[in-house]
């Protein structure tokens, strides 16, 4: 079967062929889906996509029109598809329901980690020969509070590796209670504002839904411990940029750690360097010497990579060979607000 796989690096091509097989016919696109790039797929019968990509209802109509009858989500999110329309012009959804979660909660570590040693900062300043401990002072994580919101698989590991290996105390906000959470890792459920008001960091383990768009906004972050840390490696949209901005400014906000960003469909998995940033509110961002941003990299592992390559190619073999699939988002599914 003729797949069409947008938003492509090396990486996607290396890792989707070797799970292949030569099952079907992979036709690499290193544009996004969108609306005016939609016609590259008529003829296809499926096309494969990632998190940026764009599969709102314009876009859905010119895939159907072509002839497109699958959609392979190569991610677990599945906020860019408009799926009612999708089913209306009877095109299928599937996603990648489980990779390594550890890649996630790990990055998650990494940067809260970075953020609180500075090692960012002393990294730049040993390469000019500054070895001054002036203003890399941290502390230490034992004994702080941890508020996770979201105890799914990430969230779960994230939890373990904080009380297990640092010895910190979890606080834990979920609308799907994870019972391991509280029993084999001592976590305790509270509610929202106990966890702001409690948390010496609070990570974000959760999709977006409508439900929760911009959780970590104004009135949340006044609700916050001063100097707290937040770590988001979820989703853009469940942090309000030009809030916590202003936490930072006020010092609300101790430290930033993020992986996603709001309006990254523009800007991540590209190489802008020898560009003029036209985004000022991520340049502002950047400023800030107590923020640590990645470029949606928590996934990036071989091990989850290669766990998305061979789900994404079963479900589009499953298609092919007019079986139920096994990962099909239907119209009605609605991704938890809080669980991941």
């Amino acid at each position: 079967m003729k797949v069409a796989v947008f938003s492509t690096k090396f990486y996607d091509r290396q890792f989707l062929t070797d799970a292949n097989h030569d099952d079907h016919e992979l036709v690499f696109y290193e544009t996004p889906l969108n609306p005016a790039s939609a016609a590259l797929a008529n003829g296809y019968a499926a096309v494969c996509i990632f998190v940026n990509d764009d599969a709102s209802a314009d876009t859905l109509k010119i895939l159907a029109a072509g002839g497109t009858r699958l959609i392979a989500l190569r991610c677990t999110g599945f906020n860019n598809v408009d799926l009612n329309v999708a089913a209306e012009l009877g095109i299928q959804v599937v996603r990648v329901t489980v990779y390594s979660p550890y890649s996630v909660a790990e990055h998650a570590v990494a940067l809260l980690q970075c953020l609180n040693r500075k090692i960012h900062r002393a990294y730049n300043r040993t390469r000019d020969n500054n070895f001054a401990l002036d203003g890399l002072m941290g502390v230490d994580l034992h004994d702080r509070t941890i508020g996770i919101i979201g105890t799914g698989k990430i969230g779960q590991i994230f939890a373990k590796i904080m009380t297990h290996g640092f010895g910190c105390k979890l606080l834990g906000y979920d609308l799907y209670p994870n019972p391991q959470f509280e029993s084999d890792l001592g976590g305790k459920y509270v509610t929202l504002p106990e966890l702001f008001s409690q948390s010496d960091v609070i990570s974000l383990h959760c999709p977006l839904t409508s439900d929760n768009h911009y959780l970590i906004n104004q009135a949340a972050i006044a609700q916050m411990k001063p100097g707290v840390m937040v770590i988001n490696t979820s989703r853009g949209g469940l942090v309000d940029t030009e809030a916590v901005i202003a936490g930072l400014r006020s010092k609300q906000i101790g430290a930033l750690g993020l992986d996603v960003y709001e309006q990254e469909s523009e800007l991540f998995f590209e190489d802008l360097s020898s560009e003029i940033m036209q985004d000022d509110v991520i340049e502002r961002l950047l400023s800030f010497p107590n923020v640590i941003m990645t470029g949606h990299q928590a996934f990036f592992t071989q091990e989850a990579i290669g766990t998305i390559s061979q789900t994404t190619l079963a479900s589009i073999t499953e298609f092919a060979q007019g079986k139920p699939l096994s990962n099909e988002i239907k119209p009605l599914e609605k991704a938890p607000a809080i669980a991941s």
